[in-house]
């Protein structure tokens, strides 16, 4: 497993529920939130899988604090200490948004992943319409950096819960959605289509209605050519992401749903 493996399963958890397919232009700016309360958590586990071997390999956790006029959203990812002598990872995401508008006010990622250190410090500034950033190894080395805001951009965590709260009664077999998110001082383009709604048998949850999701994804240093990705979403009104699957350049990824609180729907049986 690379230096951005979970990094990878992090963006897609964030990815959540896709909607119609609307140009990006269409898509509403703004939503109201109708599917997360005070205090949800979601606590996802990792594995890597090599020669047919599922390796418990970390812990990805997603929380959520609603203040008067925000939410924060703070994503922590950790390898288990059996697994940090191959690949060592303690990570931290911030995010935090508008509670009127559901634009990212603030947005901080804070990553140690074997040698990889990285910290990335973001200020979306609307009176301006300017995107802030700070970025570099750490906050103490990081460089500052100014780029033109474009229209309804998200970071990588508030996109995950932007796209829960997205209109599902564009969902069908085959629609999609482009969305727009900014980190590593660049716009990241990505389509994402719905493959298919159907009842699934989810690991430790039994049977459930779920909506299969496949972004698109780039080759490189993590993906080989014809390399797919499947997002499980549970279809209904929570639109939680309940497990993740991958091929990688050398094997593949999984994570899955294992523990939740404070949600708006009982998952586990």
């Amino acid at each position: 497993m690379n230096k951005h493996t979970i990094l990878l399963l992090l963006a897609l958890c964030s990815l959540g529920i896709v909607g119609s397919s609307q140009s990006l232009e269409e898509m509403p700016c703004t939503l109201e939130n109708t599917t997360w309360a005070d205090g949800e958590k979601l606590t996802y586990k990792v594995y890597y899988n090599w020669q047919f071997i599922w390796i418990p390999a970390g812990e990805v956790t997603f929380s959520i604090t609603e203040n008067a006029d925000s939410y924060e959203f703070l994503v922590e990812g950790k390898s288990f200490p059996s697994y940090d002598s191959f690949f060592k990872v303690r990570d931290s995401y911030y995010s935090k948004i508008d509670k009127e508008t559901f634009q990212p006010k603030y947005f901080i990622r804070n990553v140690a992943q074997d040698k990889y250190i990285r910290y990335d410090s973001i200020y979306f500034d609307y009176e301006n319409n300017l995107i802030k950033e700070y970025f570099g190894k750490t906050k103490e080395t990081a460089e500052y950096f100014e780029f033109e805001m474009n229209d309804c951009v998200q970071d990588m965590v508030s996109i995950m819960y932007y796209l829960r709260n997205y209109d599902d009664t564009y969902l069908y077999e085959g629609s999609k959605l482009p969305i727009n998110v900014f980190f590593d001082k660049e716009y990241f383009d990505l389509d994402i289509k719905v493959t298919d709604t159907k009842t699934r048998r989810i690991k430790g949850m039994g049977k459930k209605p779920t909506i299969k999701i496949s972004p698109q994804i780039v080759t490189g240093n993590v993906f080989k050519e014809g390399d797919e990705m499947s997002i499980y979403v549970l279809n209904d009104s929570s639109k939680i992401p309940l497990m993740i699957e991958s091929a990688v350049t050398v094997g593949s990824v999984k994570a899955v749903l294992t523990d939740y609180a404070n949600t708006k729907t009982q998952i586990f049986e």
